[in-house]
C-alpha cells in the first residue's frame, strides 16, 4: 500500500513538471502539505522526493525546501552527443492505414540520420498524456503527432504548450487541435465527404445513409461534405440517415444493429451508404450479406481512405484516396525543417507552413447507377 502511495506522489509531481505547471526553480509543496494531500506518512513523502532528487527532477536547498530542477541544460548536453531523435505518435500503429503513414515518415527521417520512436495512444486521452510525459522527459528533437479524439476538448493541451516552451517542435497529422493552431499535414476531409455523396447523387441515389465517427474532427468534416453535396444538388437531407458514433462504439455491435434496424424499418428503400472509412465499410458489407442484399445491385457503398481493404473483399470498394505514405513523407520533411530552424539564426530560418492534400475518388465495383 505504501509503495502505491509513494508512486502516486512521484507521478503527480512529475506530471506537474512535464505539463509545465511546475516550472524550473519553482518551490514545490512542503513535506507536510504533501502528507496531508496524499494522506501518507512523512517517510513516504521523503522516499518519493528523495528518488525525484536522485533522478534529477528536483533539488533541495537546506532550510528552504524542495525545488524543480532546470533539466533543459542537462538534456541539451545529452542531445549534443546523442541527438536526432523524433517521436511519432499515432492513434494506432499496427493496423489499417497507419503502418503506411509511419513507413512514409520513417523513410525520410532515416535518410537524414534520425532515430524514430513510435508511440500509440489508442485514441485515448489518458494514454496520450503518458506518451507526452515520456516524450518531454526524454527531450526528443521533434514530434509528429496525430491528435487523440480531435473533435472534443483535449485535457492535455498543457503538455503541447510545454513542448513549445521547451522549444521542441511538433507537427500534427490527419487532424489538429484547433486552439493550438499548429503546423499540420492533413487531407481535405470536407471535400472527401462531398466527393463520396456527390458520386452517389450523380448515379441517381437519393436515400443515402451516412456513417460518421464524430469524436475525431475528420468525421465531422466528412459529414459536413455529405451535407453540402446534398444541398448543392438539391437533394432532401433525411436527418435519420445520418448515423454518428465515437471511438468507444467502433468495435461494438450497436452501430451495425442501427444499420440493420434502418434496413428493415425504413419507409423508403436505402440505395446508398457512405462510410467514415474502409474499415467500417467492410463491417457493413457483412451486414448486407446477412440480409441477402447485393452490392452494388441492391445497395451502393462508398468507403474512405483507399486502404488495402478496398481491394481484398469480393466487392472492390469505391473509396476516397488518402495520401497515406506521402502524408508521412511530407510531415517528416516539415519536422526536419522545424528542427533545423531551432538551430539556425532567426534571419536564416525557413518559414514552415501547413500542408493540405486534396482528395480524389477511386471508383470500383461497389457503386452503380440507379436502374442500370
Amino acid at each position: 500500500m505504501s509503495e502505491t502511495k509513494y508512486s502516486k506522489i512521484k507521478s503527480w509531481i512529475k506530471s506537474n513538471i512535464l505539463d509545465g505547471t511546475f516550472q524550473p526553480y519553482q518551490k514545490i509543496s512542503s513535506e507536510s502539505e504533501l502528507m496531508k494531500q496524499f494522506n501518507v506518512s512523512r517517510h513516504t513523502v521523503r522516499l518519493a522526493l528523495g528518488e525525484l532528487v536522485s533522478e534529477g527532477w528536483l533539488y533541495k536547498e537546506q532550510g528552504s525546501g524542495t525545488y524543480v530542477s532546470d533539466r533543459s541544460s542537462r538534456n541539451n548536453l545529452y542531445n549534443l552527443v546523442d541527438s536526432k531523435n523524433i517521436a511519432i505518435i499515432t492513434t494506432y500503429i499496427s493496423d489499417y492505414i497507419f503502418p503506411s503513414i509511419i513507413r512514409g515518415a520513417e523513410s525520410v527521417l532515416s535518410k537524414e540520420g534520425y532515430q524514430v520512436s513510435l508511440f500509440s495512444t489508442n485514441n485515448d486521452h489518458e494514454i496520450e498524456k503518458r506518451v507526452l510525459e515520456t516524450v518531454i522527459a526524454q527531450r526528443f528533437d521533434g514530434v509528429i503527432v496525430e491528435p487523440t479524439r480531435s473533435a472534443i476538448s483535449n485535457p492535455n493541451i498543457n503538455y503541447y504548450l510545454n513542448l513549445e516552451s521547451l522549444n521542441i517542435p511538433y507537427i500534427m497529422i490527419n487532424a489538429f487541435y484547433d486552439e493550438l493552431e499548429p503546423i499540420s499535414v492533413t487531407l481535405n476531409d470536407m471535400c472527401g465527404g462531398f466527393l463520396q455523396a456527390e458520386h452517389l447523387i450523380k448515379l441517381g441515389h437519393r436515400n443515402i445513409l451516412g456513417f460518421f465517427k464524430t469524436d475525431d474532427i475528420q468525421g465531422s468534416k466528412r459529414m459536413k461534405g455529405y451535407l453540402k453535396a446534398h444541398r448543392d444538388y438539391g437533394v432532401t437531407i433525411v436527418p435519420q440517415n445520418i448515423i454518428t458514433y465515437n471511438t468507444s462504439e467502433k468495435e461494438g455491435t450497436g452501430l451495425l444493429e442501427k444499420l440493420d434496424d434502418i434496413l428493415i424499418n425504413s419507409p423508403d428503400k436505402v440505395t446508398g451508404i457512405i462510410c467514415y472509412n474502409d474499415e467500417l465499410a467492410m463491417k457493413i458489407l457483412d451486414v448486407l450479406r446477412q440480409r441477402n442484399l447485393q452490392v452494388p445491385d441492391d445497395i451502393s457503398i462508398v468507403g474512405f481512405d483507399d486502404s488495402f481493404l478496398a481491394e481484398v473483399s469480393e466487392v472492390k470498394l469505391t473509396t476516397v484516396k488518402h495520401p497515406k505514405s506521402e502524408l508521412g513523407e511530407v510531415a517528416a520533411k516539415l519536422i526536419i525543417e522545424m528542427v533545423n530552424n531551432i538551430n539556425e539564426p532567426k534571419a536564416e530560418s525557413q518559414a514552415v507552413n501547413s500542408y493540405v492534400f486534396e482528395p480524389s475518388l477511386v471508383v470500383r465495383s461497389s457503386t452503380k447507377k440507379i436502374g442500370e
